[in-house]
């Protein structure tokens, strides 16, 4: 089974993440954890470029980054992890390229995002897409003290370009389940075990 975590930072993606692998492996699961962009070496240099604050990146290069780095985190660990019989749970995806270079960035149409993230993802669509769904205000507090880097810098409009972007593929896509990070850490990590545990009994 393949899941990822979507939404904007400081949503709280990584906590419940960690806690939904906790109660896989509790079940009996062999769990795979990994960011995109990120896992491989070439994935992971990568990521240092596209989140360097010192950097100016055109944003249809930056597209073809986060989508080469990409790549090369599904042929290196996705599908081998798959096709080993773990669970993969990955913290962003391709939802996160429309998002973010779609509809925050605009760099290129959305069907031509559509078109790559195809290609890039080695045609793998996640069973199911948990999409945090929160305020940029609260956000924005989560993550004050933090030092932004490049992605995160981008200012205010952009965020809600994002969130646009995300509101509007849950609501179009079947695989996606949306959760209110606003309520407690303890009830969200509820929902999202059980929604686990449908998709589970589906399979």
């Amino acid at each position: 089974m393949f899941i990822t975590f979507e939404g904007i930072d400081g949503s709280g993606k990584s906590t419940q993440m960690g806690h939904l692998k906790e109660a896989l492996e509790r079940e009996g699961a062999r769990v795979e954890v990994f960011r995109d962009p990120g896992g491989p070496e070439v994935s992971e240099r990568v990521r240092d470029i596209l989140l360097n604050p010192d950097y100016k990146v055109d944003s249809v290069t930056e597209l073809l980054l986060f989508s080469a780095a990409r790549s090369q985190l599904v042929a290196e660990k996705l599908l081998p992890a798959l096709e080993g019989g773990a669970v993969v749970i990955l913290d962003r995806f391709f939802d996160s390229t429309t998002a973010y270079q779609g509809y925050g960035r605009q760099s290129v149409p959305l069907e031509e995002i559509a078109y790559l993230n195809r290609i890039a993802s080695h045609k793998r669509t996640p069973d199911l897409t948990i999409y945090m769904k929160v305020p940029l205000g609260e956000a924005k507090k989560r993550i004050a003290k933090k030092q932004k880097d490049r992605m995160e810098q981008a200012g205010d409009d952009f965020f809600q370009k994002v969130i646009t972007g995300f509101d509007e593929m849950a609501a179009s896509h079947e695989r996606f389940f949306t959760i209110d990070a606003m309520e407690s850490e303890e009830e969200v990590k509820k929902k999202i075990w059980k929604q686990v545990q449908t998709h589970f009994s589906q399979r």
